[in-house]
């Protein structure tokens, strides 16, 4: 190979790379607080379209999670569904998306018994807007992220790197404490 040939090769491998670090901080951008909360329609657990525009006036939790039916999304979800009547007392309704297909989250929630909305986002195009795409390479997931959104559908609180063992109190605490305000 000529020197030009490897320069040229070494400025598009640069200039790719480039691309590709741009293009997943732009995904690493999270929604802040304060912020209107992205709005978007994903199918749930039965394929009804869900819209996150339709929980106005009531305080949403979304949260995002890696992979239906594994440990840590299972011990989250069964905390959630333990204190969803506090949820419901608090005027608060709780949405879980992963890029899970539709079937899987119905198989989830049967398995587990799972009464509230799980979304898929097969695409990835909502777990990216929430900056919550964790890409492995040929492996993309949602990152464990929690979005907790007011009634007028402002973002007052974000988690990241949530602790499933223990995430629906510290939603549940926070939303008291907003509730007090």
């Amino acid at each position: 190979m000529s020197k030009l040939t490897l320069v040229l090769a070494a400025l598009v491998v640069v200039a790719l790379g480039g691309l590709a670090v741009r293009s997943f901080a732009a995904d690493a951008e999270l929604p802040q607080v304060g912020q209107p909360a992205p709005t978007f329609t994903l199918p749930s657990q039965e394929g009804t379209p869900v819209s996150l525009d339709s929980y106005k006036g009531k305080w949403v939790v979304l949260y995002f999670y890696p992979k239906d039916m594994t440990t840590g999304c299972t011990i989250e979800a069964h905390n959630f569904q333990r204190d969803l009547s506090k949820y419901q007392s608090a005027n608060a309704v709780i949405l879980g998306v992963s890029v899970d297909t539709v079937d899987s989250h119905k198989q989830f929630c049967t398995k587990d018994s799972l009464s509230f909305t799980l979304l898929s986002d097969a695409d990835k195009k909502v777990v990216g807007q929430y900056g919550s795409l964790r890409d492995m390479g040929p492996i993309k997931i949602a990152k464990r992220n929690t979005f907790l959104i007011d009634p007028q559908g402002k973002i007052v609180k974000v988690w990241t790197g949530v602790d499933p063992n223990h995430h629906s109190e510290e939603v549940l605490s926070a939303l008291a404490s907003f509730e007090k305000q």
